[in-house]
C-alpha cells in the first residue's frame, strides 16, 4: 500500500516499530513521533492492534482515520464511532486515491449502486 500510494503521488509517512526506513523514506517507530502537521492516518495494522494505534493517533491530535479493510474489528469501529474523528472503514484506499484497473472499476460500481463514503 505504501509503495502504491507513493507511486500515485500521495505524500505518505510510514510508521513501523520494526523499520528505520521503507524505500528510503524515514519510518517513525510510533505515532507519537510523527510531525505535528500529519493530519490523517491509514491503518494497515493487525486488527487486534488497530484500536490501540487509533487511540495513540487521536491522542496525537490526528482526527482523520481510514481503517483499511482487514485492519478493522467490530470492537474497534464501535469504539471509534464514539470519538470526535472522521472515520472511514470498510473501504479500500486503492479505490479512492487515483484508482486504476480493477480499483477504478470497483469505484465505478460503488458510485452507481451507492456506498461511496462522504
Amino acid at each position: 500500500m505504501f509503495r502504491y500510494l507513493r507511486k500515485k503521488g500521495m505524500d505518505v509517512v510510514p510508521v513501523n516499530p520494526a523499520a528505520e526506513a521503507i524505500d528510503g523514506v524515514k519510518c517513525y517507530r510510533t505515532i507519537s513521533e510523527l510531525p505535528a502537521e500529519i493530519r490523517g492516518i491509514i491503518f494497515i495494522t493487525p486488527k487486534e492492534e488497530t484500536l490501540s494505534v487509533a487511540r495513540d493517533a487521536i491522542a496525537h491530535g490526528i482526527k482523520d482515520l481510514w481503517i483499511q479493510q482487514g485492519a478493522e474489528s467490530k470492537e474497534t469501529i464501535t469504539a471509534l464511532e464514539k470519538e470526535d474523528v472522521n472515520l472511514i472503514h470498510g473501504q479500500c484506499m486503492m479505490m479512492f486515491w487515483k484508482p486504476d484497473g480493477i480499483h477504478s472499476f470497483h469505484r465505478f460500481l460503488k458510485k452507481i449502486f451507492g456506498g461511496l463514503p462522504a
